[in-house]
């Protein structure tokens, strides 16, 4: 898919946000509160952009991305290079975030967290059901979208707004102290928000807490020292032997099979596959623990196996 730069527009210190149109001219395909988009941005530069517009609007999709100083590239490119009217490949929507139903939701978001969060709101307010939202940063000049949610607040619904410099660090623990029947708690930020989630939400019911990372988590320490083992790509019958610090997806490509991929973090699921037959070594940070358990996909980017072979469906 190629998408048009139709504007670019400032929307807090830091975060820019960029309206996209289909360069054929034809409608946008359709997605859900939680989506995000694969933007190639030049070479093999290709980053994840939480999709932060109305999911109704087929003409245009709208990404905000906050400018990183010690990044990637990524938000590097987006800021310096992209202009109205360049055109850039494109993959997607994808959604490993998507919004389950429940009575309530309470949404908390950190920063550029913010993004696939307001989708979420809009969502919740047009089908009428109760919600609140927890917005945190590190001051209100550097917090996008505020305008956009004075509107929201009191349909429905409560915003909280609590810049760091004026309030502090976001009171968790007492926010999250009382468990809330029939509710889901969705947050998004950067990793010491979503740690401190975690724990606040402990007590609730597993799958209370649904949240999206923007950074892999650090993988468990491994037993022993990392070991080689045999890949077999079902479709194919080719087997590769996949050398300690090679990634299944390098593996892969030096026998020419070519999996898509994006982050190679373990965060985005461009890369997820099926697994037939074996036991996978889970290092991403984004399966939950019951995926985990049931090992039938896993993320080929960073995971590995806890025997000495897999058969994957590629």
């Amino acid at each position: 898919m190629r998408l048009l730069v139709r504007q670019l527009r400032w929307e807090s210190d830091g975060v820019v946000s960029l309206l996209l149109e289909n360069a054929d001219g034809g409608e946008l395909p359709e997605w859900e509160p939680g989506a995000h988009l694969d933007l190639h941005l030049g070479g093999a530069l290709v980053r994840q952009f939480s999709l932060c517009g109305a999911p109704s609007n087929r003409r245009q999709w709208r990404i905000a991305v906050l400018l990183e100083p010690v990044g990637r590239g990524g938000s590097h490119a987006v800021h310096t290079q992209l202009h109205p009217g360049m055109v850039l490949d494109a993959r997607g929507p994808r959604n490993n975030f998507s919004l389950r139903p429940a009575g309530r939701y309470r949404f908390v978001a950190g920063g550029i967290g913010i993004t696939p969060i307001l989708a979420m709101v809009a969502h919740a307010r047009e089908s009428g059901i109760p919600w609140s939202l927890v917005y945190g940063g590190r001051m209100r000049s550097s917090m996008a979208f505020l305008d956009e949610f004075a509107a929201h607040s009191g349909a429905g619904g409560e915003v909280t707004v609590h810049p760091q410099d004026e309030a502090g660090l976001l009171p968790l623990q007492e926010l999250f102290e009382q468990v809330e029947p029939d509710t889901l708690i969705y947050a998004c930020g950067p990793e010491p928000l979503l740690a401190a989630m975690q724990d606040a939400t402990a007590h609730w019911p597993a799958g209370s807490l649904v949240v999206e990372r923007f950074s892999p988590v650090a993988p468990a320490a491994s037993s022993g020292a990392e070991a080689a083992f045999e890949v077999e790509a079902a479709a194919s019958g080719l087997t590769v032997t996949v050398e300690p610090g090679v990634s299944i997806v390098r593996a892969l490509e030096s026998v020419g099979i070519f999996p898509e991929t994006s982050c190679e973090e373990g965060i985005c699921g461009t890369c997820e596959t099926r697994v037939l037959s074996g036991t996978p070594e889970h290092r991403d940070s984004l399966l939950s623990d019951d995926e985990r358990e049931a090992n039938e996909t896993m993320m080929i980017c960073v995971g590995r196996c806890r025997g000495e072979r897999l058969v994957l469906d590629l």
